[in-house]
């Protein structure tokens, strides 16, 4: 692995109860011009990642006390889960123990006793990906969007970090057994079928599936107004306009609106010129990104 792929600022973590192999792997690391931070236990290395954010980790399965595939569930798990991969690296050569270091949350398998370049080689590439991510969640960041991402049984996977800040600070409640549901009926339906989730000031609206079976999702935070109240002021509407506007700009078509709010979809069509005329526009996608705009900003 080279300081290109890599970059020389690369944080690594080492997590092992074997002497030997952590100074081996250590070594190996550092001419290869990482910073290398080690960890004898489990319990060590969940305190340490709560001071620094490595690149990688590098977890042995087998340790006393707590053994690693645990320690990575944790690591991957609670309020503020780790973003960097983790590598397990064991003389456990089972597939049962290889689907056990996946499912735990690892990204890769190395049999011990390790094979350093084969080592490097993987760690290089898991640490660009990683990277390219982080590099894609500051720029959903910078352009003010909230995004999360879900597995289909509800669990945070990631988020951007305005996202991720604001889901905690509104106390929304992702383990609760109706956001799970929620998160379900998600996976089984089209953007346009799909409801937003309401809890307190916050509001999540499905965006869609990854190619990877993510449940993306925008969290939009109301302030202490109502969304239609923004579109109200913005627009000079109506309560009954602001709220088709808003559905309008989540996709909806005439048809859902219509099911939604009770409404006939002559009433609905009624409601939308007015609506077109009062924005200054004169079709469906240019009201929608109007509206989009309000209420982002403010989200």
């Amino acid at each position: 692995m080279n300081s290109a792929s890599a970059s020389p600022k690369s944080i690594a973590l080492v997590v092992d109860d074997n002497p030997e192999s952590l100074g081996m792997v250590s070594t190996a690391l550092e001419k290869n011009g990482m910073t290398v931070l080690v960890a004898r236990n489990g319990m060590a290395a969940l305190e340490l990642t709560q001071r620094v954010e490595p690149d990688v980790v590098l977890m042995d399965a087998m340790m006393p006390e707590m053994d690693g595939f645990e320690t990575c569930r944790r690591l991957k798990s609670g309020p503020a889960p780790l973003a960097a991969p983790i590598i397990f690296m064991t003389g456990l050569t089972e597939r049962e123990h290889i689907l056990a270091g996946l499912h735990a949350g690892g990204v890769d398998y190395i049999t011990k006793p390790v094979d350093i370049e084969e080592l490097l080689a993987r760690l290089s590439t898991h640490i660009v990906n990683f990277r390219l991510l982080q590099s894609a969640r500051t720029a959903l960041d910078t352009g003010g969007n909230a995004v999360l991402a879900f597995n289909a049984d509800g669990k945070f996977l990631w988020g951007s970090t305005k996202a991720y800040v604001d889901l905690s600070a509104l106390g929304v409640p992702t383990q609760d057994q109706k956001f799970a549901f929620w998160i379900l009926t998600c996976t089984q339906n089209p953007v346009s079928a799909v409801a937003p989730f309401v809890a307190g000031d916050a509001t999540l609206q499905f965006l869609g599936m990854t190619a990877m079976s993510e449940v993306l999702v925008r969290l939009v935070h109301r302030n202490g107004q109502t969304k239609e109240r923004a579109l109200i002021e913005s627009f000079g509407l109506t309560p009954r306009e602001a709220e088709i506007l808003y559905w309008l700009s989540m996709g909806k078509t005439n048809r859902d609106i219509s099911s939604i709010l009770d409404l006939s979809a002559r009433t609905v069509n009624k409601h939308l010129e007015q609506v077109f005329q009062k924005m200054g526009v004169d079709n469906r996608t240019s009201a929608a990104v109007l509206a989009d705009r309000v209420l982002h900003r403010e989200a």
